[in-house]
């Protein structure tokens, strides 16, 4: 019978003893040593988060070797992959290659296809073989392996739609699911990162919370990016500013909204220096949601008392309850963004 380890995996933990494995500088990924309490998969690919893997691209010069060659470094070096400038992850989809003993009351079985709900910051990874790398999805086929342990979440893939879009939308599943839980009905939303992934997820989202008395406005760097997302009919307004620069995003967002500032607004930004922007347009009281891995906890607290705003700061840990499913009814629910998942995201 196999050793039974720690629920949160701290008996993979090598340096430093005593903190959890996302905050472990290196753990064990030794895919021999199985745990009765542990589930190992045969991986497929890696979804590096957004924010990561741009750092990565930039500091590569955007050369696919080159990135391949620093992300085998990460997981040689720390046994998982956590930027060490962001310190961020991503997630990944496999297949079930081992089901410890003490989990086999679970919904699973060796062969099934599933999607990680947790960081690859936290998860012990041993890559092989790096297959192909899509830049422009940040993306990593690969022939390895991953443990998820006992406390980890995860998603059977579903039927009624394909591994990569499946995979997209799960990526950023804690985000949806918080734009439907933080608005009310008639609140004003404003999304920063409009155009992405998580953006018009929770624009779709926010949409229907907020019904028709509602406003949903969406800020985008790139102008050329309006006309599809007013078709895309998830937002009420889009408006132009780059998110690195708060007074431009102040004023085009209050010119959206009759001059009001916001009930709540959501950052999906992945660059730094975006916490103001996000902070400013939102009123005394309202609701500031950080779905980035590039925020900065120091700038968004200090920024925040600097302009006097007494706003309560939500980081997205990117799980909510349901948030997987009720990520994936969004594609289900919706051809236009189901269409624009398969064409731009597979």
């Amino acid at each position: 019978m196999a050793l039974k380890g720690n629920k949160y995996g701290t008996h993979r933990v090598i340096e430093p003893q005593g903190v959890l494995t996302q905050a472990a500088w290196k753990i064990d990924n030794d895919m021999t040593k199985r745990y009765s309490n542990e589930i190992i998969c045969d991986v497929i690919s890696l979804n590096i988060d957004s924010a990561s893997f741009t750092q990565i691209e930039e500091a590569c010069g955007g050369d696919e070797q080159k990135i391949g060659e620093m992300i085998m470094g990460i997981v040689a070096e720390r046994g998982k992959q956590q930027n060490p400038v962001t310190g961020s992850g991503g997630m990944f989809i496999g297949k079930v290659a081992y089901i410890g003993e003490d989990l086999a009351d679970r919904d699973l079985k060796v062969g099934d296809k599933i999607a990680s709900l947790v960081s690859l910051s936290l998860t012990p990874l041993k890559i092989d073989k790096i297959l192909a790398i899509h830049k422009e999805i940040d993306r990593v086929d690969i022939i390895g392996q991953a443990v998820l342990f006992e406390s980890g979440i995860y998603a059977k893939l579903p039927d009624d739609m394909s591994e990569p879009l499946a995979l997209a939308a799960l990526d950023v599943a804690g985000a949806p699911a918080q734009a439907r839980k933080l608005p009310k009905e008639g609140d004003s939303v404003l999304i920063l990162g409009a155009n992405g992934k998580s953006g018009v997820l929770c624009g779709y989202e926010a949409m229907k919370k907020v019904g028709p008395k509602g406003n949903v406005v969406g800020v985008v760097r790139n102008p050329k990016q309006v006309p599809a997302l007013m078709e895309l009919g998830v937002y009420n307004k889009v408006v132009v500013a780059s998110a690195t620069e708060p007074i431009a995003v102040l004023n085009a967002a209050l010119e959206a909204n009759d001059g009001k500032e916001y009930d709540i607004s959501i950052c999906c930004v992945n660059v730094e220096s975006c916490e103001m922007s996000a902070i400013l347009p939102v009123r005394d009281d309202g609701i500031v949601y950080f779905f980035s891995m590039a925020t900065s906890f120091t700038k968004a607290a200090l920024g925040a008392e600097g302009i006097g705003k007494d706003v309560t700061m939500i980081i997205g840990n990117g799980y909510t309850k349901d948030h997987a499913e009720i990520t994936l009814n969004v594609l289900r629910e919706n051809a236009k963004l189901r269409k624009l998942f398969d064409e731009k995201y597979c």
